[in-house]
């Protein structure tokens, strides 16, 4: 084995690590100054037209019964006359003092009235209209009956007419009903019962984007063209547009992208082409507010405003729009707070290419910018206690995200852009025989086919290797049927093979490989452990064994590897799959002395095993463990990356899960046992406590989906059930998720695509079987946080028959019920108003995602169920 030392960090290496760092974090921060380029939209001079108003303060909600006060609404109206000379409201029942208080200011309102399904409460406003335009002729200069009435098809248009031509007789400033133009279009025969017209104009909502170019401006050029339309239709009418604008936060919509560059270039926009034009206008609306989240725009309702539900006015009516202010400070805190770590990078790493070395430095610099806008990023919304609630909840697991991210990317850094391993091992030339340490193979065995085992020994017994013994161990088989054989095999092979049969006996695989312990030769050096289905090479122990000349390695470990699998398409996808760890991960961990030691084809020093205690019957993953403890106590873990045995594969998908949810158990077990020793400082160095703590991060992951999937499960329910308390997610859990499942994808394709010597076909069927197990995964480590002990279960390896169709689902019942859930998730979305939002359909694709692993299961178990057992 090789080992280039520690060697000092030269002056160029220092050199080359700041250059890197600082490089990438001026990227970081022109990456910020080209995401907020001032826009320049034509400036603004002049009194604007008119404002529609909702006077609510920014924790006032009216289905609260919450109201603003005098004082609040005469500031409010002291604000907007600075602006402009005229405001429409919407209501007379509600915040009657405006009209008072507005007279006050000298302001003329165009004054309104809810009118909707409840008839009684329509006889109140409009009563109280009548009240208040003969009382304020001079403030009140015309009047409003009904918003939007018609489109929200509340009454019918006969209706409408009647409360229009009571409103005439008895009310003599103008009177018109607000709708959009569409409706005028469809139902013209409300032009006779009226003053003049009040459209509304949202090109937003039809999906059309802003541009600073008037003349490419679709949102500007469809406003325009429906109040030419409008005004083309009727003639004789003058026409007012009771409501204009855009907004600058929320859901997009279709093109239409909400913004305050956006609003800034709209409202401009429009007020000059309006004052060219003398175009008779309110812009909706003065102030945002936070209370119409809920009344089915989405987040979007809140945030049509010209000035914020805290009364800053969003953007300067002259000059540029920078869209976010404050990037600057957000940019240099964003570098800031990965520019040490970058540097610590390149330093520690020199030894990569400079290529990882920089894309790892802009996978750190991209973590500290997310962590900035997440922890920013809240405040440009008006949250309620729910979206804090979730805010609270989901924001570890986004830096938990973001740490998995790293992690993987770091493997992905070392593994493509190493120079060369630093600690790698070869196959040695054999020792004459009286050099040979003596090796004591131990094969346990519960309840395996006797046929199976036989193949075993064959190739046991084949061996070019003089100094062996081979214990085989059957522990717990009831039948005599299946045991005795193996007994019987193992006399005739003779005196080099003992048999053992316990019943009863504790412990499982390690109870049994611990009495194989006791009864090993006094003579043995080296203990090694292979499966009942594994077939060595000739040359295992004669090309290996020299490793324990020296007295600093405990183990030596080759990696698992497959048979037979080749024209079965179930044992092909998991073989391929099992192969990428041993390809990848396990060089990663190698390179810090940190291999996983799993229980086959591993020989272990036997003095350091007997003197760490022997095999740990407290976990169910004793073979991860023993490294673990090798480890601490300060001996080296050999890797040779050569298949010297192959064994079978999982016979069907109910053994594979079996067998992947006892691994992620058996880690958390060892999580929990050895948790002192991965936190503080010992005998463990800080690489190897690295790839203990953070190895199983994937599997985390897992359970984070798991988690997260039911969580979006209830979510999407009560946005379906309950939208008026139920809201989209935003956009900061929205990201990051996304931006991980197609990261660590990308990663895992392509690490796979470098390392595993198989083709397409097969790095996909890979793909699908490992996706399959995130549910037994997330199981396992759930379980193993929760749980103290569970049942080791032998992982079946030749093929058990039987069973319908039906039936080949049934070890993914589970994961069906999930599928089922989210697709219904997914269909209500579809059926809602969200499906109208980008963010509603974002949630959507993220629910797709989340239902990935749960279709990979349903696959591995039909391919296993139908692919019968051609091979093995």
């Amino acid at each position: 084995m090789s080992a280039t030392p520690n060697q000092p960090k030269t002056r160029p290496s220092i050199f080359t690590a700041i250059l890197l760092a600082l490089v990438v974090a001026a990227l970081n921060i022109g990456l910020w100054w080209w995401g907020n380029l001032p826009h320049g939209p034509e400036d603004w001079h002049g009194q604007i037209n008119g404002f529609a108003v909702s006077l609510f303060q920014r924790y006032q909600n009216p289905f609260n019964q919450d109201f603003p006060n005098d004082d609040q609404i005469d500031g409010d109206l002291k604000l907007l006359r600075h602006y402009t000379g005229r405001i429409r409201t919407y209501s007379t029942l509600q915040n009657p003092q405006v009209y008072r208080l507005a007279q006050k200011e000298g302001l003329k309102v165009m004054a309104g009235t809810v009118i909707d399904t409840r008839l009684d409460n329509n006889e109140k406003e409009l009563d109280a209209l009548i009240a208040l335009a003969n009382r304020y002729p001079d403030t009140i200069d015309r009047v409003l009956v009904g918003n939007e009435v018609l489109f929200r098809n509340d009454l019918p248009v006969d209706k409408m007419i009647v409360y229009l031509d009571r409103a005439r007789a008895h009310i003599r400033q103008p009177v018109s009903i607000a709708e959009p133009d569409y409706i005028w279009l469809k139902y013209p025969q409300l032009a006779d019962h009226v003053d003049y017209i009040t459209i509304h104009l949202f090109p937003f909502w039809n999906g059309y984007p802003v541009s600073s170019d008037p003349q490419k401006s679709v949102a500007i050029q469809a406003a325009v063209g429906a109040y030419q339309q409008i005004k083309a239709r009727f003639p004789n009418k003058h026409v007012v547009v009771g409501e204009v604008g855009w907004p600058s936060n929320g859901d997009r919509r279709e093109r239409a992208y909400p913004s305050i560059s956006n609003e800034a270039i709209f409202d401009r926009e429009w007020m000059i082409w309006a004052q060219k034009n003398n175009v008779d206008y309110y812009l909706f609306e003065a102030f945002d507010q936070p209370w119409k989240e809920n009344l089915g725009e989405g987040r979007t309702g809140a945030y049509w405003g010209v000035f914020s539900a805290d009364r800053q006015l969003k953007f300067p009516f002259t000059g540029p729009v920078t869209e976010d202010t404050g990037w600057p400070w957000k940019a240099l805190a964003a570098s800031l707070l990965a520019i040490i770590p970058m540097i610590w990078f390149g330093i520690r790493f020199s030894r990569f290419k400079v290529t990882g070395r920089l894309f790892f430095d802009v996978l750190i610099q991209l973590a500290c910018g997310l962590i900035v806008w997440s922890v920013t990023l809240p405040f440009n919304f008006y949250l309620d206690w729910i979206d804090w609630s979730m805010l609270v909840l989901l924001f570890p697991a986004q830096v938990a995200i973001l740490a998995i991210l790293l992690i993987n990317g770091f493997e992905f850094t070392e593994v493509l852009w190493r120079r060369k391993w630093m600690r790698h091992a070869d196959l040695l030339p054999p020792d004459p025989v009286e050099k040979q340490p003596f090796v004591s193979i131990h094969l346990a065995c519960y309840n395996e086919p006797p046929e199976m085992v036989m193949v075993t020994l064959d190739s046991l017994a084949e061996l070019e290797y003089q100094n062996y013994e081979v214990l085989v161990i059957d522990n717990n088989t009831k039948d005599p049927a299946i045991w005795k054989p193996v007994q019987e095999y193992c006399e005739k092979l003779g005196s080099k093979f003992r048999f053992f049969h316990l019943e009863p006996w504790p412990g499982f695989k390690a109870g049994a490989l611990n009495f194989g312990l006791k009864e090993t030769t006094p003579k043995a050096d080296v203990v090694a452990v292979i499966d009942a289905d594994y077939v060595v090479r000739k040359d295992w122990l004669s090309a290996l064994t020299g490793y324990f000349h020296d007295p600093k390695v405990a183990v030596v470990q080759c990696p698992q590897a497959h048979r037979d699998f080749e024209h079965n398409r179930f044992r092909r996808m998991t073989a391929w799959e099992y192969d990428g760890f041993f390809r990848i991960g396990m060089h990663h961990r190698n390179e810090r002395n940190a291999i996983i030691q799993h229980g086959t084809m591993t020989m272990v020093r036997r003095s350091a095993l007997e003197g760490t205690g022997g095999w740990s019957e407290w976990t169910i993953c004793e073979d991860a463990e023993l490294g673990l403890r090798l480890m601490h106590a300060g001996y080296e873990l050999v890797y040779v990356d050569e298949l010297m045995g192959k064994g079978l594969t999982p016979a069907d998908f109910k053994a594979y899960k079996s067998q992947r949810y006892r691994w992620a158990f058996g880690a958390m077990q060892i999580l929990k046992g050895r948790w002192s020793w991965m936190t503080k400082k010992g005998p463990l160095s800080a690489g190897q406590r690295f790839h203990f703590l953070t190895g199983w991060f994937s599997w985390f992951a897992d359970a984070l989906h798991l988690i997260f999937t039911l969580m979006a499960i209830f979510w999407t329910a009560g946005m379906v059930g309950l939208p008026q308390v139920f809201s989209l997610p935003m956009q900061l859990f929205l990201i990051p998720i996304i931006g991980f499942f197609f990261a660590k994808a990308i990663f895992g394709f392509v690490l796979y695509r470098a390392r595993v010597p198989c083709g397409w076909y097969d790095t996909i069927m890979a793909s699908i079987a490992s996706m399959g197990l995130s549910h037994a995964i997330a199981r396992g480590i759930l379980h193993g946080l929760t749980r103290e002990k569970t049942s080791f279960v032998v992982t079946a390896k030749s093929r058990r028959l039987g069973g319908s169709n039906f039936a080949a689902f049934a070890p993914v019942r589970e994961e069906m019920l999930m599928l089922l859930a989210l697709v219904l998730c997914i269909l209500g979305m579809a059926r809602s108003t969200a499906s109208h939002f980008a963010e509603g359909r974002l949630w959507m694709f993220i629910l797709a995602a989340q239902a990935i692993p749960y279709i990979s299961a349903m696959i591995g178990a039909w391919i296993a169920h139908k692919s019968g057992d051609k091979a093995g």
